[in-house]
């Protein structure tokens, strides 16, 4: 028996579940409706399921979301939408009797937090927060090594994540920029990386101290730097430079928001360095914690290269993982970015950064330990098929709690949303004061799951 979904938002992120569906769990879920306002991209993933010959789906317009759950006979809705709009959509579909899987991040600020909350007490549907870095292999093997013991009870956690030119620019050329729409990259981008804290150490975040700026991107930084004049998008004729996203390169990128313009007039190619951009591209936090450990964190978004590095501190050792992503980001033919090293022929770049992954463990008074990282073949080291698979076929009995829901989603906002008001206000900021019941009781809950060695 399959189960009938429901797709409400039809952007670059919604085609994992589509294919999914599609292809590996079309014996367990049919896709059977598409709630998107613009028609360009509702039919883009028509299309797409068509090809894989499966039936068309429905299509209809945010404001009938209730009437296509009851006429469609929705059972579970697939949250892909902006940002500042899933907190409405993920409670009208709860009332309407459907449960909910959600991209991260959850919502983006306590008010709407707290509705979902109600919402979930008030009807007794599932929200799954798809958290697809829990199931990194690289992050579970981590995980698996606090669990463990292995470097005793965490007292602190250093965490850096490094955004490169290619990936973190992308964050400033669409609605990502404007802060009423993602709630600022501490919360879009970071929920993934506070929620690796709070599961890793199974504690919850009590009080944040943040600071950070827009200090590379941005018209004024640009105008300090002698930028010069700047051509408002990326997709023009005439000469280029590598921060430049020009849409008639991507047959999917276009294809979803070129050809979709003259319908919503969003457009997915703005300038980085142009006007209106709300959220900052340097961040640094501290965090406390209800068992007592310490966080200190950083974000980048315009590195030279990508990945991160986390050490977390306990008190009877050391784990250390580096993760490079991306070695750089190289200039190719035409200024057009090259991410991958390998396709520039020149014996100049022998010595890039290379890609790959470690993870030391190291106690008192012992060398250090390289612990293995088996990695399988989907994006994410394998860790999407994990996810998929939980989200599809339902998850199996998980000694390490990957599967995640509402209330995880709460969490890992919280430390950005409070890191937010901390950015407003210049104070620290206590978690238990935003306004969501499942953020007052800070010791409730805490746990770490213990594995055999």
């Amino acid at each position: 028996m399959t189960t009938r979904y429901a797709l409400v938002g039809a952007g670059h992120r919604a085609q994992m579940y589509v294919d999914a569906i599609a292809d590996d769990y079309r014996d367990r879920a049919e896709l059977v409706a598409i709630c998107e306002p613009n028609p360009t991209r509702a039919q883009f993933y028509v299309d797409r399921l068509v090809a894989h010959g499966l039936a068309a789906p429905s299509t209809w317009q945010p404001d009938q979301l209730e009437e296509m759950i009851r006429a469609e006979r929705i059972e579970r809705v697939i949250v892909t939408a902006r940002d500042d709009l899933h907190a409405e959509l993920i409670v009208r579909a709860m009332d309407a009797g459907a449960d909910v899987v959600v991209e991260k991040p959850l919502t983006i600020d306590a008010p709407s937090a707290a509705a979902i909350e109600a919402a979930a007490e008030r009807t007794g549907r599932s929200v799954v927060l798809t958290f697809n870095y829990r199931y990194a292999p690289r992050n579970t093997a981590l995980r698996q090594v606090i669990a463990e013991g292995r470097i005793g009870r965490v007292t602190s956690i250093d965490f850096s994540w490094m955004l490169d030119t290619q990936h973190g620019a992308d964050y400033f050329r669409r609605w990502h920029r404007e802060k009423e729409h993602s709630g600022g990259l501490l919360v879009h981008k970071s929920s993934h990386h506070f929620d690796l804290v709070n599961w890793w150490i199974g504690q919850r975040p009590r009080r944040v101290f943040a600071s950070g700026a827009l200090r590379f991107y941005g018209a004024e930084n640009a105008a300090s730097r002698g930028l010069g004049d700047r051509p408002d998008r990326g997709t023009h004729d005439g000469d280029r430079d590598p921060f430049e996203l020009d849409l008639r390169g991507d047959e999917r990128l276009r294809a979803l928001y070129l050809d979709a313009e003259q319908h919503d007039g969003y457009v997915r190619d703005r300038d980085v360095f142009g006007p209106g951009i709300t959220i900052e591209d340097n961040l640094a936090l501290v965090v406390d914690y209800s068992g007592g450990a310490t966080l200190s964190y950083s974000l980048n978004a315009h590195a030279p290269w990508e990945g991160y590095r986390v050490a977390i501190n306990g008190t009877e050792g050391r784990a250390e993982l580096e993760v490079v992503e991306r070695g750089a980001v190289l200039v190719g033919d035409g200024l057009h970015p090259v991410v991958d090293p390998s396709a520039v022929q020149d014996a100049a770049h022998s010595s890039l950064r290379p890609m790959g992954e470690r993870l030391l463990v190291q106690r008192h008074w012992e060398e250090a330990v390289e612990v293995p990282i088996v990695s399988g073949e989907s994006a994410h080291g394998g860790g999407d098929a994990l996810l998929l698979a939980d989200v599809f076929a339902g998850p199996v009995d998980d000694p390490l709690g990957r599967p995640a829901d509402w209330t995880d989603g709460v969490r890992s906002i919280a430390v950005g949303i409070a890191g937010n008001r901390s950015l407003e206000t210049g104070m620290p900021v206590q978690v238990a004061d935003l306004g969501v019941a499942i953020l007052r009781d800070q010791t409730a809950g805490d746990q770490t799951p213990r594995a055999t060695r």
